[in-house]
């Protein structure tokens, strides 16, 4: 796959390290001269520039890449660089970093983004699903916002305890993607069954979030 990230900052740079580690082909893009070292991840293609300037994108063949990151530290590049991405190059797969969480409504897909990335907000949802026991707790947002990646931690006295997936009849924009159960990592068989104390990981559309939530978390009697 061929990304090209907007930032060589410590976010840009551990982006382009995993994932030139994983095979894919990496463009790094930064106008700050200091940032750029070559050495740091030799297997990159780095480029000195704006990444909001026409000219470099197009020296870079962006119109090629499968998927743009803006992974500056200003949210206005971001931003910018998102819309020359999916309206000047047509790339199919454009991720924002958001810096400020009061400029999250900017990055929607009027603006070329298709999935924003708030660290703040991240960081939020973290803190919330390691105490959220029997609550619903949004871990990312995809396509900007038509569906939500969530996590439900099941109740130790959950009354789905010793039932199958099979039995969970979820809504019909909801999928169950994994269960996490201590150390284990469980591929959602239909016979598989849950217990309490299970991390149920979906990816849900936002309108049947509280369906969700009403079939495996029912208020306590």
């Amino acid at each position: 796959m061929k990304v090209a990230i907007a930032g060589a900052g410590a976010v840009g740079r551990s982006i382009a390290r995993e994932l030139v580690e994983n095979g894919h082909n990496v463009t790094l893009i930064e106008r700050n001269a200091e940032h750029i070292d070559v050495d740091a991840i030799p297997a990159a293609h780095w480029r000195l520039g704006d990444a909001c300037e026409l000219s470099l994108l197009e020296s870079v063949q962006l119109e090629e890449s499968d998927v743009v990151i803006a992974a500056t530290g200003d949210d206005k590049a971001n931003v910018v660089l998102s819309l020359l991405a999916k309206t000047e190059f047509a790339v199919s797969r454009v991720v924002a970093r958001v810096n400020d969480p009061r400029n999250e409504w900017l990055f929607d897909d009027a603006w070329g983004v298709d999935v924003a990335v708030s660290t703040p907000r991240m960081l939020a949802s973290l803190v919330e699903e390691a105490v959220a026991v029997g609550d619903l707790v949004r871990l990312m947002a995809f396509r900007t916002g038509q569906a939500n990646l969530v996590e439900m931690t099941l109740p130790a006295d959950t009354s789905w305890g010793g039932k199958a997936v099979r039995k969970l009849e979820l809504p019909r924009d909801a999928a169950l993607v994994t269960i996490l159960r201590g150390n284990r990592v469980i591929v959602p068989a239909p016979d598989e069954p849950l217990e309490g104390g299970d991390e149920l990981v979906l990816v849900v559309s936002p309108e049947v979030e509280g369906e969700l939530r009403a079939l495996l978390l029912p208020p306590s009697t």
